[in-house]
């Protein structure tokens, strides 16, 4: 790239993270020690790995070099979109507050690669960073399948591993293998994931994971990554 796409690529990856601080969350933490790995705080890191993992696909549906890419990154994101719906339901009937964005960690890693967007550097970025978030999700899933209390956030569970051990398959080692995963079509969701499927995922925000009480940060949050886009977006254009 030229130095003045490096320049607008550094200032879109700066205009995000300063939007999102502005929000106050960018380093809420997921919740405190108290909550180590219980019922309640597999469901909150739930929630925000889902919500990363949806604008990273959508992130990469955009702006990656490759179509592996773009084709791992549309099922992630509609698989995520699901599983989230699913997420907020549970969580709403069993009385968990959910947080209204990522982790500060994942905020940053997600920036990261987000500046890389339009080289052949962002699609290994990102296939690095999903191999190594769904290595983590599923050690969570399978220390809750193990150790859960709670039978319905144990099905749960149970529920998502093959669809994230799909996932997994398709980024490991952080090579892309868009077929070598025989990640399900329909995800089990329940009522929140049926709801979720009525609309494709082109159509589901960055914020679709924020539970309405939480409603006014979340369009902050999410705004943050339309104004992004919006800037390389324009960007792209004056460069034509």
């Amino acid at each position: 790239m030229d130095d003045d796409t490096v320049m607008r690529t550094h200032r879109w990856a700066a205009t995000a993270l300063t939007c999102l601080a502005l929000t106050g969350i960018a380093a809420a933490p997921a919740r405190a020690a108290d909550d180590a790995m219980t019922d309640s705080a597999f469901l909150r890191a739930a929630h925000q790995g889902n919500m990363t993992e949806i604008a990273a696909s959508r992130d990469a549906r955009k702006n990656a070099t490759t179509a592996c890419v773009k084709r791992v990154a549309a099922v992630l994101e509609r698989d995520h979109t699901r599983l989230d719906a699913a997420t907020r339901a549970l969580s709403d009937k069993l009385g968990v507050d959910l947080p209204v964005a990522p982790t500060a960690a994942q905020q940053r890693d997600l920036a990261g690669v987000m500046a890389k967007a339009g080289t052949r550097a962002y699609d290994t970025a990102w296939l690095d960073a999903q191999a190594s978030a769904h290595t983590e999700t599923l050690g969570r899933i399978d220390d809750r399948i193990a150790r859960g209390g709670n039978a319905e956030v144990t099905a749960a569970a149970k529920a998502a591993r093959p669809v994230v051990a799909g996932h997994l398959a398709m980024v490991r080692d952080g090579t892309c293998h868009s077929g070598a995963a025989d990640a399900p079509k329909r995800v089990h969701a329940g009522n929140g994931g049926q709801a979720a499927q009525q609309r494709p995922a082109d159509e589901v925000p960055v914020f679709v994971a924020v539970p309405a009480v939480a409603l006014g940060g979340a369009l902050v949050a999410g705004g943050a990554f339309w104004m992004a886009s919006r800037l390389r977006r324009n960007d792209t254009t004056r460069m034509r």
